[in-house]
């Protein structure tokens, strides 16, 4: 198996499980963002800004990695045309499984993000990237691409994590990782993974989350950090995640 078929075989696993990234909004989340009531995460804590995404009304939105059933169903009541991506099954389940409650149609895509995304050069007039691209290795592909398949003057919504959580000991009181944290090359690694059931993670440094998408040739408008929500870093209020707006030049 490859890697991130381990990721997708955990990923499904945790949703029986009760993952909180898993768990579908309800209908009444729904008809409140009707009425105009609604946020999306990027990160785990902090709601993107509504003037990040501005009127979605007849939009082209892609999910990148962000199955689930948590901000597609959203963005359709707004109006938009929502794709998604995802690797897990069981996220686009609870894809199909909202707007078949609430009555939009979705087009859900089962892909691996490593790859080539299976869509056109300049399809979409906005990617809502989610926290995601800790389960791969290679970062500037998925800028790469995200640029290719985005119209001019397009959107990428990115939210991404900081690597502190790499370094770091299970409790988060002691630095216990060297960087990268790559246990595709580190045994080590990928033993502490396995046994906090965490699938298959990579660190990846800012140089890659913000140079990548220079590099890919999108321009950095905003961003914003965020903590854990929870735990001993969230106590400290350390940052460990970076949520990014960016644009496509015309």
């Amino acid at each position: 198996m490859s890697y991130t078929d381990i990721n997708a075989e955990t990923i499904d696993r945790w949703i029986d499980e009760g993952w909180e990234w898993g768990r579908p909004v309800t209908h009444e989340i729904c008809v409140k963002a009707k009425q105009g009531e609604w946020d999306v995460l990027l990160t785990p804590t902090r709601p993107v800004p509504h003037v990040w995404l501005g009127d979605l009304r007849g939009k082209k939105v892609l999910g990148l990695a962000s199955g689930g059933g948590q901000q597609m169903p959203v963005f359709a009541v707004l109006g938009a045309e929502c794709t998604v991506l995802d690797y897990s099954e069981k996220q686009l389940e609870s894809e199909r499984l909202v707007a078949a409650r609430e009555g939009y149609e979705i087009r859900a895509v089962r892909a691996d993000m490593t790859l080539p995304l299976p869509f056109e050069d300049g399809e979409f007039d906005l990617i809502f990237h989610p926290v995601s691209n800790c389960y791969i290795k290679d970062v500037k592909h998925v800028w790469r691409e995200c640029f290719r398949i985005l119209k001019k003057g397009g959107t990428l919504l990115s939210g991404t994590d900081h690597y502190v959580n790499y370094i770091v000991s299970e409790d988060e009181k002691s630095v216990v990782n060297r960087l990268p944290f790559d246990p595709l090359v580190n045994k080590d690694q990928m033993e502490m993974l396995e046994r906090e059931d965490c699938g298959v993670q990579f660190s990846h440094t800012i140089e890659e989350q913000i140079n990548g998408q220079l590099e890919a040739g999108f321009v950095l408008k905003e961003l914003y950090e965020d903590t854990n929500g929870s735990g001993w870093l969230h106590e400290l209020n350390i940052p460990t995640f970076l949520a990014m707006r960016s644009e496509k030049p015309l």
